[in-house]
């Protein structure tokens, strides 16, 4: 697997974790009142969700960090002008993870 559809598959399940496990925890709350989950169930999805998106959008900002950190450093050596680009664009992968962590907290309610 090249390293460009390994990122790619890597964000994308985190949005895909991200989003549906929420929606289906959610989903799985409201339809309680037709049929009736025992009453750990509810909580430990939850749980599980909120684990899913906080640790998976980490991982993710890790992956995205290691490569612009590895990539910017390189273009440091050569041009050393472009440093506040770098420091920019090595803050980016940070919202990956603030999104993960509100997600967490919107999960676990």
């Amino acid at each position: 697997m090249s390293r460009k559809r390994l990122a790619k598959w890597v964000c994308g399940s985190t949005f895909v974790l991200s989003v549906l496990v929420p929606m289906v925890a959610l989903a799985e709350e409201a339809a309680g009142a037709g049929t009736a989950p025992e009453a750990w169930q509810v909580p430990v999805a939850r749980s599980i969700s909120a684990g899913l998106a906080m640790g998976l959008s980490a991982l993710a900002a890790g992956y995205a960090q290691a490569k612009i950190g590895s990539a910017g450093a390189g273009t440091l050596a050569e041009r050393p002008e472009v440093s506040i680009w770098i420091i920019t664009l090595q803050a980016l992968p940070e919202v990956i993870v603030l999104l993960g962590f509100v997600s967490a907290i919107l999960i676990s309610g």
